[in-house]
């Protein structure tokens, strides 16, 4: 989804995405998104109590969301040359990773 979301904020540096309009660009958007549903919706079900896998839905939420911010840092620090990850960056993602934990620990 990181790539749907953002990746088209690349496409002006191409000749083929200059001229690129709004319809056009969330086709495409939806386009990759769905490969990321293709692989997503089997491992939620998978995963999912409801369905004889071993995690609730709100850790199979928080799971996605830990793996988005991952995936998310490392898109945007590869492709995205100008964006700067600060300190206070690191700290929100410590504390999702935290929050994780939580999620997780059995209270």
């Amino acid at each position: 989804m990181t790539f749907a979301w953002y990746g088209h904020l690349k496409f002006k540096e191409y000749d083929w995405g200059k001229s690129l309009g709004l319809f056009a660009i969330i086709l495409i958007s939806w386009g990759i998104a769905f490969f990321e549903y293709v692989f997503q919706v089997p491992a939620n079900r998978a995963g999912s109590a409801e369905t004889g896998g071993p995690f609730s839905l709100v850790q199979l939420k928080t799971i996605q969301e830990a793996i988005t911010l991952t995936v998310f840092i490392v898109f945007t620090t590869l492709f995205f040359k100008t964006e700067k990850l600060a300190w206070n960056h690191l700290v929100g993602f410590c504390l999702i990773v935290l929050a994780v934990f939580v999620i997780f620990k059995k209270w």
